[in-house]
């Protein structure tokens, strides 16, 4: 027994490895950027061709999906008063719910509902009340839902913890909430950016108590989702802001660098390559930055200011790296940019994607190509490279605002009404 013992345990991590290596645990990916490293999705579909499955998922939300193994989770907001819909300005009794559906067949494993409540203040129109997309470590899922609290749940869906006791947060023109929790190690990170005492959590994943809080006093509401980078053997959370984009020690919550030049209420999260990050915003102005992780203080105007750019940023769809290349769109529209993501320089600059106008959902890569997603369910194909070169155009005939999640030959796009999964046939 005592022989057989190293054997088993090695296989049980060299299965969790190989879990790893498949899953879409964050709404950005594994590597926080949006690509992902093995996964090779179709290149074709339509409303019957390559389409795997597809299921019903009742009410409404925009948090992307997030895969680990065999399951598939979904955040929604769902009317608890007989009530066939909802918009943002007739509020009514909404049940919060997670979701998780067997990946192989689409069935549903298991839902649950974290909380019903009538929402304080409404959204924007295009916005619902599940905007935040949930995480995964594959032993516990969590599921965000803002004024209502996060809910922390074991994957087989039995409660462990929740807290709802952030209090509500008003956001800028009554827009709604959307900002992600990230996993990081034994913590897990919740934004707090509105028009009232903003902030930024950190709490142990395992309990949902508070390790540190760090006040962002001057930041008004902001959509964005922390980044954690690591950097000479320490590791950073990176949040964007309409004051500045900023750089905290992850152990402690201190403020490590701050840099100003954002734009009026972001929402793009940052990325980060090698020893720098990327922050960016485009509503009612432009401004993307490159900041050396090792800059300390205010860093506007200094040498840690790597490059930088004020046309055609990224606004609603965070940015995406893959290998050197960081791609954006202009705004919420369908105009893609490409650059090297260490120098700036460009590769190309304000390409139209093709059928494609307006944009929610974050570019993703996976086996050599970019998936641009629009709003009204059209994908895009294009090249990974350095020259703008459509590749296949695609639809699931269905509204899309979710970010899809690439995982092995598979692609989960979470559209307005259903769940799909797309695979090769």
């Amino acid at each position: 027994m005592s022989l057989r013992l190293p054997f088993l345990v090695l296989a049980v991590l060299l299965q969790q490895g190989s879990l790893c290596a498949g899953n879409w645990a964050h709404w950005r990916g594994p590597t926080g950027n949006g690509s992902s490293p093995d996964a090779q999705p179709p290149l074709n579909w339509s409303v019957t061709r390559n389409v795997k499955w597809k299921t019903a998922v009742p009410g409404r939300g925009s948090g992307s999906p997030v895969v680990w193994g065999n399951q598939v989770f979904v955040v929604s907001a769902v009317s608890a008063d007989g009530r066939s819909g909802f918009d943002g300005r007739r509020l009514s009794k909404l049940a919060f719910k997670l979701f998780c559906f067997d990946r192989k067949t689409g069935k549903l494993q298991w839902e649950r509902t974290a909380t019903e409540a009538i929402p304080h203040q409404g959204t924007h129109s295009t916005n619902g009340f599940a905007s935040a997309s949930p995480c995964t470590n594959g032993e516990h899922v969590y599921a965000h839902f803002g004024s209502r609290g996060l809910y922390c749940y074991k994957v087989d869906g039995s409660l462990v913890w929740k807290r709802n006791d952030f209090g509500k947060m008003n956001t800028r023109n009554g827009f709604g909430e959307g900002s992600s929790p990230t996993i990081e190690g034994d913590m897990i990170l919740v934004p707090w950016d509105h028009e009232g005492p903003s902030a930024l959590y950190a709490l142990n994943r395992r309990t949902g108590k508070t390790v540190w809080r760090t006040e962002r006093e001057d930041e008004p509401t902001c959509w964005a989702t922390p980044l954690v980078v690591e950097h000479k053997g320490s590791k950073q959370v990176v949040m964007n802001g309409q004051t500045c984009a900023r750089g905290y020690d992850l152990k402690s919550g201190k403020e490590l660098w701050r840099c100003g030049g954002q734009t009026q209420r972001p929402v793009a999260s940052a990325v980060a390559i090698r020893d720098l990050t990327i922050v960016g915003s485009g509503f009612r102005g432009a401004f993307i930055g490159a900041f050396d992780l090792s800059g300390r203080g205010d860093l506007e105007g200094t040498k840690s200011v790597l490059w930088d750019l004020d046309r055609h940023t990224p606004d609603v769809a965070s940015p995406l790296i893959s290998g050197s290349r960081i791609y954006f769109h202009s705004g919420k529209s369908g105009i893609l940019t490409c650059l090297d993501a260490v120098s700036g320089k460009a590769h190309y600059i304000a390409e139209r994607v093709p059928e494609i106008s307006r944009t929610y959902a974050s570019p993703i890569a996976a086996g050599g190509h970019v998936y641009v997603t629009g709003r009204s369910g059209t994908t895009v194909v294009l090249k990974d490279g350095e020259k703008f070169e459509v590749v296949a155009t695609n639809t699931v005939g269905e509204g899309v605002d979710a970010t899809p999640a690439p995982v092995d030959g598979e692609l989960f796009i979470r559209g307005e009404r259903h769940l799909f999964c797309i695979a090769q046939k």
